[in-house]
């Protein structure tokens, strides 16, 4: 099962020296049956990409809550087995869950098949919406505009071995 696991360049950082994603428990993305029912399709393609957009979406809120952390969302894109990753039992589904899982342990950065990252270019929009995010959340219609602002950024996708490269 692939599965989108949001972090930060500092995060990034640190799975790198440690050569894994964690420790666990993790929260990642990934194709859920709430996510296909909230996208209404079969396409497994526009699915992995809805599931990468709300990683996407949680490293932004994750850069939100650390001011000084560069303004670039990081999604790490790892395979991992078949039942690894669990919808919580509990979990209320709403927009902001769909899709959400969760890994019980750490994940070895050998195991990721990719790394998408903001280009340096979107540092300025991604800065913007995290600085909006709490008046987004609470209703805010220009604060939203600006937290979708973010979105127009398509993540550039990057091998693990240019993980180095990434966080120089």
């Amino acid at each position: 099962m692939r599965v989108y696991v949001p972090l930060t360049l500092s995060g990034l950082a640190a799975a790198h020296g440690a050569g894994e994603v964690g420790p666990g428990p993790l929260t990642a993305y990934a194709v859920t049956p709430g996510l296909r029912e909230w996208y209404v399709s079969d396409d497994i393609e526009e699915l992995e990409y809805a599931a990468l957009s709300r990683a996407a979406s949680a490293s932004l809120r994750m850069i939100a809550g650390r001011p000084d952390e560069a303004r670039r969302r990081v999604v790490v894109a790892v395979d991992v087995p078949d039942g690894a990753a669990v919808a919580e039992p509990g979990q209320v589904l709403d927009a902001s869950s769909l899709g959400e899982v969760r890994i019980r342990g750490a994940v070895a950065l050998a195991e990721a098949a990719a790394v998408h990252v903001d280009a340096d270019d979107a540092e300025k929009d991604v800065a913007a919406a995290a600085a909006a995010l709490g008046a987004a959340d609470l209703g805010d219609d220009d604060a939203q505009f600006t937290v979708d602002g973010a979105d127009d950024h398509e993540l550039l996708w990057f091998g693990i071995q240019e993980i180095p490269g990434l966080i120089g």
